[in-house]
Order: C-alpha cells, then sequence, then structure tokens
C-alpha cells in the first residue's frame, strides 16, 4: 500500500502515520470498528469509533483512487504520450476529479468534430492563428481547403480550425482547475418554475424564482431543488453573480470567459484574427465548459448535501438507538386505531408475547366501557406494569382510554407512555416478523413491536431496515447504497457500545454484534434453542462456524447473565482475564466481592497490571468495568407528559407551554411531539438563547423538551414551537397564504444560510426557511 495513504488519512484526522497504519493492518486483517475501538487502543493509539469510520470510509477512497490512477498512467503510457512532467501531475493528483481533468485530453472518446478537422490537416492553421493575430483568417483558410474530407470552403476550414482549438481549450486541465474554482465562489444556483407546472407543482412555489451562492446552499435546500426538478416542476441552472440579474446577454466577455483567453493570451486589439479568436473562446465557454461545469458542481453540491443528509439521518438514528430503554417489566402494547379497532398485545419481561386482543373504543362501535374492561382484565391477569401506546391515528383518544382505566383501576398501578411507531409496520409485514408470529395479524405484530420498544428501543429497531425508521430528511433523494452503508455502520456502533445478552438476543440483534453475521447469529440462536441457555462465553466455541478469529471479535460484546463466570457478563474481553485472575490474587477476594467494589479496585494501582499485550488503556477500562459491571451507556428512562385537553391541532393555543418528545433533527430545526398528531417544529434559531450552528448541540431524537407555542397554522396543520420561553407568540388565526410561521430573531441564524429570490419576489430570508421546514411536518419523510 502506497505510504502516501497512510499520511494523507494522518492528516485528515491530525493523528500519527503510526496509528493509521495500525488500524488499517488491523481493518485489512478482518477486525471490525467496534473492536478496534474497544479492545485494541494500545494499538491504534486510542483511535475512537468516530475516527476510525472516517478512517474507513477515507481507505476506500484513496484506494479507488490509487486504482485508477494506476489505470490511468498505464493508459497513456500505451498512447506513447506519458511524460516525466505529466507523470508527475498524475502522481501529485489527491482527487479523482483532479485526476480525470488530467486525463481528459487522452481519454478514448468517440471520432470529433476536432479530430475530423486535425485528420484533414486543419490544425496548423489554428496554431498559426492563435500564434499570430495579424494573420487575416479568412485568407489563410484557403489554403487549407480539403474538398474531399468535407473542408470545401474558408467558412467550413475556420470551423474546424475553431473545433481544434475549443477542445485544446476545454481539455486544459489548470483552466478547468481555475475556472471549476472561480465558478464555486461566484456561481449561482437559480431555479424558475416551468411553465405552465404553476399550479400542479404548488408545494415547490418556494423555489419558483429563488437564487443563492453555490458555496453557501445548505443540505435541505439543495435537495429540494433537486426533487422539484427531478418531478418536472423547477428548473435549476447554475449562473455566474455578474450575470444573474442581466436582460440581455452582454457582448463583453464574462470573468470566466476572460479567463480563458488570459490562459491562452488571446486579446481584443482589433487585429485581424483577434474577432475570430475572442469568438472561440466565447464557444469554449458557453458550448463545452460551461454546462461540464455545471453538471461537475452541481454533482459535487448534490454528493456534499447527500453527505450531510445522510450524516443527519446517522445522528438522529443513533440518539433514537441509544434512547434510554424501560427495562424488563410486563408490558402491554396497543396499536392505536378507529374503524379496525386497537389492536393489543401483551409480552412479559423477556420480550415474549403472552397475549392479544382487539377493542373497539372509537367510532363507529364506540365500545368505551367493554374496552376499558378488557384493558383491566389483561392487565390483571398477566401483571402488566406499562402500557406502551403508539403514536399513530387515534393515539390520544387511545391514551385518555389508558387514563380512564388508570383511574378507574387504581389497584393495576399501571404506567402508560406514548412510543413512536416509526418503522412498526415495516417489521409487522416482514419475514422476520412472519417466522416469529406465522399465526398472528400483522396489526397485532406493530402491537407486539410498539411493546417491545418501550422495553428496549436498540434490541427491537434492530429488526427495522434503518432507513424504514423514518428520522432523515430527503432520505429517499440521496444515495441508497450510501445510505444503507453508513446506518448500518450506526446501527453495529449503537449495538456494540451496549451489548447484547446471548441467552435472550434475537438473531437480528446478534447480525449486528462485531465479526457476526446473519448466518451465524441464526446459528448461535438454533445452538441455544438445542442447549440450552449460555454457561460461559468459551461455549460459544462449540456453535457451529464459530471460530477463533469470530470469538475475537464477538466475544467481549456478548454477555451471559448468571453463569459459571461473573466476568461473562462484564465488558472485559475474554482475552485479559488474566489481567483479572492477578488482581483476584493480590486481593485475595472472590471476583464476585470485587465486582462493584469501588473502595477495593481504588486500592489497586492500574500500571502494576500492565504489560506488553495489555497496555494502561485497556487495564483502565477493566477498571471501570469492574466498578460498574455491565454498566448501560444509556441514559435514565424519562417519559414525556401531554398536557390534558390537547389532543389536535385546534386544541393549540400560541403562548401555551407544552412538554413534548423530539422525533427527528434537521439541519434546519428539531420537530417535537406534543401529542396533537402533527409534529410541531422548533426552527434552528429557535432552539437556544444563542447562536446555534448544528440543532445536534442541542437536542436529539428522543429526548424530552418543553416548548412553547409560537403559531398555529390551522389550514395546513403546521406548528411553530420555540424552547426559548421568553419569545412572544403570534395571535392565533387562520391563515390561508404562504405565509411563512414563527416568530424567530434573525440574528440567530448565520447569514449565508438564507435563501435569495429575485427581487420582485424578495422575502425574508428566515422566514423562507421557516415555510420551506414546515412543509416538512410529517411523521414519515
Amino acid at each position: 500500500m502506497p505510504l502516501i495513504i497512510d499520511e494523507q488519512i494522518a492528516k485528515e484526522l491530525q493523528v500519527k502515520k503510526e496509528q493509521v497504519k495500525a488500524a488499517i493492518q488491523l481493518l485489512d486483517e478482518g477486525a471490525t470498528v467496534p473492536f478496534i475501538a474497544r479492545y485494541r487502543k494500545e494499538v491504534t493509539g486510542g483511535l475512537d469509533d468516530t475516527q476510525l469510520r472516517h478512517l474507513e470510509e477515507r481507505l476506500i477512497y484513496l484506494r479507488e483512487l490509487e486504482d485508477r490512477r494506476i489505470s490511468i498512467l498505464a493508459s497513456i503510457e500505451e498512447q506513447g504520450k506519458l511524460t516525466p512532467e505529466l507523470k508527475a501531475d498524475i502522481d501529485a493528483a489527491e482527487t479523482k476529479q483532479r485526476l480525470e481533468d488530467l486525463y481528459l485530453p487522452y481519454k478514448q472518446k468517440r471520432r470529433t468534430k476536432a479530430q475530423i478537422a486535425r485528420e484533414a490537416g486543419i490544425e496548423p492553421l489554428a496554431d498559426a492563428l492563435l500564434d499570430n493575430p495579424e494573420l487575416a483568417p479568412e485568407a489563410e483558410a484557403e489554403k487549407y481547403l480539403n474538398i474531399d474530407a468535407g473542408f470545401a470552403d474558408a467558412k467550413a476550414v475556420l470551423d474546424g480550425a475553431r473545433q481544434i482549438l475549443m477542445e485544446r481549450f476545454a481539455e486544459d486541465p489548470e483552466l478547468v482547475g481555475q475556472l471549476r474554482d472561480y465558478l464555486n465562489e461566484h456561481g449561482m444556483v437559480q431555479s424558475k418554475v416551468v411553465e405552465g407546472k404553476e399550479t400542479e407543482g404548488a408545494k415547490f412555489r418556494d423555489w419558483f424564482d429563488f437564487y443563492e451562492p453555490l458555496n453557501s446552499m445548505p443540505s435541505h435546500r439543495t435537495l429540494a431543488l433537486l426533487r422539484g426538478r427531478n418531478e418536472g416542476f423547477l428548473q435549476v441552472s447554475l449562473v455566474l453573480d455578474s450575470e444573474l440579474h442581466q436582460e440581455t446577454p452582454s457582448t463583453a466577455p464574462n470573468p470566466c470567459e476572460q479567463r480563458i483567453a488570459n490562459r491562452f493570451g488571446i486579446k481584443q486589439q482589433s487585429r485581424p484574427a483577434d474577432k475570430w479568436l475572442n469568438d472561440t473562446v466565447r464557444w469554449t465557454w458557453r458550448v463545452k465548459l460551461s454546462l461540464h461545469l455545471e453538471l461537475d458542481l452541481m454533482g459535487q453540491l448534490r454528493e456534499k448535501s447527500e453527505e450531510e443528509a445522510i450524516r443527519i439521518f446517522g445522528k438522529n438514528l443513533k440518539d433514537l438507538l441509544l434512547a434510554a430503554p424501560a427495562g424488563q417489566h410486563v408490558t402491554m402494547g396497543v396499536d392505536p386505531g378507529i374503524r379496525t379497532g386497537c389492536k393489543i398485545a401483551i409480552v412479559d419481561a423477556t420480550g415474549k408475547l403472552l397475549d392479544t386482543d382487539t377493542i373497539y373504543p372509537h367510532e363507529p362501535r364506540r365500545d368505551w366501557a367493554g374496552a376499558m374492561t378488557t384493558i383491566a382484565a389483561l392487565a390483571k391477569k398477566h401483571g402488566v406494569s406499562l402500557v406502551a401506546i403508539g403514536n399513530g391515528t387515534a393515539s390520544r383518544e387511545t391514551d385518555k382510554l389508558i387514563q380512564d382505566v388508570m383511574k378507574q383501576f387504581p389497584e393495576l398501578k399501571l404506567t402508560k407512555l406514548v412510543v413512536s411507531e416509526a418503522g412498526a409496520s415495516v417489521y409487522s409485514a416482514s419475514e422476520l416478523a412472519a417466522r416469529e408470529f406465522p399465526q398472528l395479524d400483522v396489526s397485532l405484530r406493530g402491537a407486539v413491536s410498539i411493546a417491545r420498544r418501550l422495553q428496549d428501543p436498540l434490541a427491537e429497531l434492530v429488526k427495522i431496515e434503518p432507513k424504514s425508521i423514518g428520522v432523515g430528511q430527503y432520505q429517499h433523494d440521496v444515495s441508497q447504497l450510501k445510505l444503507a452503508r453508513s446506518l448500518d455502520a450506526v446501527v453495529e456502533d449503537c449495538v456494540n457500545a451496549v451489548g447484547v445478552d446471548v441467552n435472550t438476543a434475537s438473531a437480528p440483534l446478534l447480525t449486528r454484534i462485531s465479526g457476526l453475521n446473519a448466518s451465524l447469529a441464526s446459528n448461535i440462536v438454533s445452538y441455544r434453542d438445542a442447549h440450552g441457555a449460555f454457561k460461559t462465553r468459551q461455549e460459544l466455541l462449540q456453535v457451529p462456524r464459530l471460530g477463533d478469529k469470530t470469538f475475537e471479535q464477538a466475544a467481549g460484546f456478548l454477555r451471559i447473565r448468571d453463569g459459571e463466570n461473573p466476568l461473562d457478563a462484564s465488558s472485559v474481553h475474554p482475552e485479559a482475564y488474566p489481567v483479572v485472575e492477578k488482581m483476584i490474587a493480590d486481593l485475595k477476594q472472590p471476583i464476585k466481592s470485587i465486582m462493584g467494589n469501588n473502595s477495593v479496585l481504588r486500592s489497586l494501582s492500574a500500571a502494576k497490571y500492565t504489560d506488553d499485550r495489555f497496555g494502561l488503556p485497556t487495564v483502565q477500562d477493566i477498571f471501570k468495568e469492574l466498578e460498574k459491571p455491565g454498566r448501560d451507556p444509556r441514559p435514565e428512562f424519562r417519559t414525556a407528559s401531554f398536557a390534558d385537553g390537547v389532543e389536535e391541532v385546534k386544541d393549540l393555543v400560541p403562548g401555551m407551554m407544552l412538554e413534548g418528545v423530539v422525533t427527528n433533527v434537521a439541519a434546519f430545526g428539531a420537530f417535537v411531539d406534543i401529542g396533537v398528531h402533527q409534529d410541531g417544529l422548533v426552527h434552528i434559531s429557535a432552539l437556544s438563547n444563542t447562536f446555534v450552528k448544528d440543532p445536534h448541540e442541542v437536542v436529539k431524537a428522543g429526548q424530552v423538551v418543553r416548548v412553547k407555542v409560537l403559531e398555529v397554522d390551522l389550514p395546513r396543520k403546521r406548528i411553530a414551537l420555540t424552547m426559548r420561553m421568553s419569545d412572544e407568540a403570534a395571535p392565533k388565526r387562520e391563515r390561508h397564504d404562504n405565509a411563512p410561521s414563527g416568530n424567530h430573531n434573525q440574528q440567530q441564524r448565520p447569514r449565508d444560510n438564507a435563501p435569495q429570490r429575485a427581487p420582485r419576489q424578495q422575502a425574508a430570508p428566515m422566514n423562507n426557511a421557516m415555510a420551506e421546514a414546515l412543509a416538512k411536518l410529517t411523521k414519515s419523510p
């Protein structure tokens, strides 16, 4: 592997090259990121999982870059055109884009007009006119007539010469790089409505006459524009800022055309060939380079926006997966419904299904009393302590039903909570759910999922394809391959950070453990079913196809509660058990009396137990684990209390103080469920009294927050919220225009995030962003 890859990644991560080299070697040997981050700190110098994920991504990119470099060098050398200078430039290229710029003149392509002109012997004319503008183009062209090749007159000859120069100019890598940089700095993304699509594309009306600097376009606005274009409602283009408001094209060269002219020494001095050469420059820009660079830069913008959208999705998913679990309680899951009834499923403390039923408290049957009786009877029969209510249709009505049950039957000591249904329907209809509950109706499977996700969100959500959980923005507009790879990495990191009980974990949960795959996870479950609970981690080696390498990667993340060795219930890796045995020998106490005994452990020196294999970081991790064995990194369980009597959007009044749960965090703010079947938006400017660059700095998915209602748009069911209690609320009114909602201090938002509009439709930048954000107020993307 070329040394440059180590150096490049080390520079980006601001770590030592040796750390990167060691991490790459471990990855190449099949080690996973969670394993390396947790159990190979000495080897990598303490690189964490975030650094290792970046390293892994960059390693893939740079290796692809190196493969492409080798291929390009071979191609040019085969053509006999590889000079020492060109090879040096190719070797120094740090991006795929730069490589392709250098390769462009040598790339095998279809027979071009320029190539035809060269074959007809016209290239000397092009060179002559470029070198000596004193020559008269028409007169010189007469010398190069070639009737057989299709160049029968001076005009055809000059057109051929122009094609040769245009191709030469457009394939100059240094010029292309300069123009790309200039356009990136001075380009404006402009969108206009497709003529005749004004009514049909009304949802994109914020973009009907819009422009914004290319280099400050945020991810969500970029993806909104591209979606509008893809759906046929918007025309999106890249224009120079100097040409944005020109009514008619200027005859003077624009800055990009001037750069082309400067690069090749072309001037306007009224010499015979000056006009012809300047026209060639103009044609080069308008026919070749502007389109090429627009596609290039818009592609970069799309890719950058996708990466940001994927990053946000990943962060939200991580917060959701690591949400506080309610723990092991007998739980009733209720999937609310109106006409089809509310589906009920009861699971025991381990998530095993105990019972199911369907009640009809709402329209059209309105059997409220019967529903209450059924719920109470089921709760008493199975000893239910928690009731999980899905947050979909009829959620608040069902929440009131459970509340009435709690009032009428206080002896049941029930606690109710509303949980997100996101992805429950996907699980219900999945092959996995069908195998687990073959005789159960799909809707009842959803109730099981709702109950389990209250007990342990992580264990249940891993059964659902990550992108189906719906905590992203424009997730269907980004690369699905990149999205899946990124989200899979998030799930893997979360599952391994928490660890799993190998004797109760489902196959989907085990699949996410370091070193395991679907086949091995299935083998573990089958072995467990056939032989009973695992008693030691070593017993895992008896599972078919689970060898020493897999054991090394997985063992530390698999827990065995109440097994033969108490250490098997901790995150201490079996390979490090000898370190603990030395501690036991020194303390002369059994391991059970040491674990959790901080005073005893603090009497020991971590440095005493280091050796050539286990350095201080690993020994310190062992000490931390022994102090709090099997600790769960997730926060303490807490729920939001929805206000009584506030069940629909029409019940909201500006100025209300409410408690809610953050359901999604986007680049422009956070969506909060306040119990009215419609999430409200806290714009980024209303998250804090101080400037907020990234909403994730303040809130995360699943967090309980206190908000104030700023404004309610009843016709469109849009709710503007704030977390700044000093903000003044707008009067409640039924709005029918497209005016944005919210009362936000524009000082709180960076100016470069503000969209631009043509003067006749100038709107406040903050409000436009707010209006756009409010349009996304849906539970699922």
